[in-house]
């Protein structure tokens, strides 16, 4: 009797499979970017590099989607500790403190985000749960560019700008000695730390940060302050007086900022109770011809 031959369906189609998966699934190319000026939902964004950036704001959660690289060329990835900014160069590290709450970590920002100007910054799934901010929900944070961490990042990649200054040391952190949040493993320090073997990773300033960043967080004292809406920032006061008339019925009102080597009049609403009217508000400023305007955490 002849033998009847038969392929073996279920590695076969696995192989098939696989292979699909392989083609569409983009292959990460890490590299510099800042780029030109871009639209979003007809909002622009102008990229400019920072690496001493300190602003607050709220964040928020990078949505989900299909397997994709980051803009920069790095595989997105909801379980690493990263984010997106608007404008920042990319690669940046930043240290992120969840001002509600007092929890504080570092992510490496690698992304554009969704392109929402009442968002600050976006974090990944895996940074928002260690900083204590829910699913769908939003947070006051503090964003800091760390200088040393975000050069040595840049000059590790292809396409980086001749920086041409060495990297500053990394300041300490002292923090309060606070139960971890959820999800978290205690670590044998002041700086509650995540990690496979048990060790306390940390971010050398010398040398590249990795791409993928270790778990760390630290719990300082929260410092929730107050919801604002910062609008534009003129050196004649008239300029700020006519922005005001066009937010009057939100109670805008102008206030000096006293700079090194200027005076400026600065138009601002607030303080705001929510999130929802904050967003709201915002929204108004946008549709009355004030593009710059956005919320702070004062």
């Amino acid at each position: 009797m002849k033998p009847v031959v038969r392929p073996f369906i279920p590695l076969l189609a696995g192989l098939l499979l696989f292979g699909c998966q392989e083609q569409g699934t983009p292959k990460p190319d890490p590299h510099y970017v800042l780029g030109p000026p871009y639209q979003v939902s007809g909002f622009w964004f102008y990229p400019a590099e920072s690496y001493s950036l300190k602003e607050t704001g709220l964040a928020a959660i990078l949505p989900d989607g299909k397997p994709r690289l980051t803009t920069n060329g790095e595989a997105f990835d909801q379980s690493a500790m990263a984010a997106g900014h608007p404008t920042l160069q990319l690669p940046s590290i930043a240290r992120v403190t969840n001002l509600e709450n007092g929890l504080q970590t570092t992510v490496r920002i690698n992304d554009r985000g969704s392109g929402n100007p009442a968002r600050l910054v976006e974090l990944t799934q895996r940074a928002a749960v260690l900083l204590g901010i829910p699913d769908g929900g939003t947070a006051r944070v503090r964003l800091e560019v760390l200088q040393g961490e975000t050069r040595a990042a840049v000059e590790a990649l292809p396409g980086a700008p001749n920086l041409g200054v060495k990297a500053a040391p990394r300041d300490s952190v002292q923090a309060a000695d606070l139960p971890p949040p959820p999800g978290v493993v205690q670590g044998t320090g002041r700086t509650v730390t995540a990690s496979a073997n048990g060790a306390t990773p940390s971010l050398d300033a010398g040398a590249a940060p990795p791409l993928r960043l270790p778990e760390t967080v630290t719990r300082t004292m929260p410092q929730p302050g107050l919801l604002m809406i910062w609008l534009d920032a003129f050196p004649e006061q008239r300029y700020a007086a006519q922005q005001r008339a066009k937010m009057a019925d939100a109670g805008a009102r102008i206030v000096t900022v006293r700079q090194p080597r200027q005076l400026l009049y600065r138009t601002e609403i607030g303080p705001i109770g929510d999130v929802t009217t904050a967003d709201s508000i915002l929204r108004q400023a946008f549709a009355r011809g004030i593009p710059d305007a956005r919320i702070v955490v004062n």
